[in-house]
Formats: structure tokens, C-alpha cells, sequence
């Protein structure tokens, strides 16, 4: 890191991941340290047959299930609704 906070990424990395000049990069503060990648161009969220479709990547350890069990959950507390 210089003394302006910039990082440099060594060429062979940048390369292997594809970054290059004008590359949109997002980073992640996370337990380990900061995780720094590619801003996808692509939603991660699209509506297909009218139903909101995930095209994107679970992060590790998510728990799909508990998830969905909440929102059907939620979604039957509003439909009983009064």
C-alpha cells in the first residue's frame, strides 16, 4: 500500500482475474481481511416467469433454507391478514 492508500495487485494477478484498466472493483470488509472483486455488469436478482431468480453466487455458509422458510413465512402472515 502507498502512502496514499492505494493497493497495487502484482500484473499476473491482475491478469489471471481478468482486471485491467477501468475494471469496476468493489471490496469486502470481512473477518479474514478484505475481499476484493470484480463489480459484476449483471444483476444478481431478474424476474423470470414472474418469480425474482438469484443468478448470482451464494457467499459460503449461507443458509438458503432458513432463508426461504422466512420469507414463506412472512408471506403467509400477510395473506391471513384481516
Amino acid at each position: 500500500m502507498d502512502r496514499a492508500g492505494r493497493i497495487l495487485l502484482p500484473k499476473p494477478m491482475r491478469e489471471r482475474l481478468g482486471f485491467r484498466a477501468g475494471t469496476d472493483l468493489v471490496a469486502e470488509e470481512r473477518s479474514e481481511g478484505v475481499l476484493i472483486k470484480a463489480l459484476s455488469g449483471e444483476p444478481a436478482l431478474v424476474v423470470v416467469d414472474g418469480l425474482l431468480v438469484h443468478q448470482g453466487r451464494a457467499e459460503p455458509g449461507a443458509h438458503w433454507e432458513h432463508a426461504t422458510d422466512g420469507a414463506r413465512e412472512e408471506r403467509l402472515q400477510n395473506l391471513l391478514k384481516p
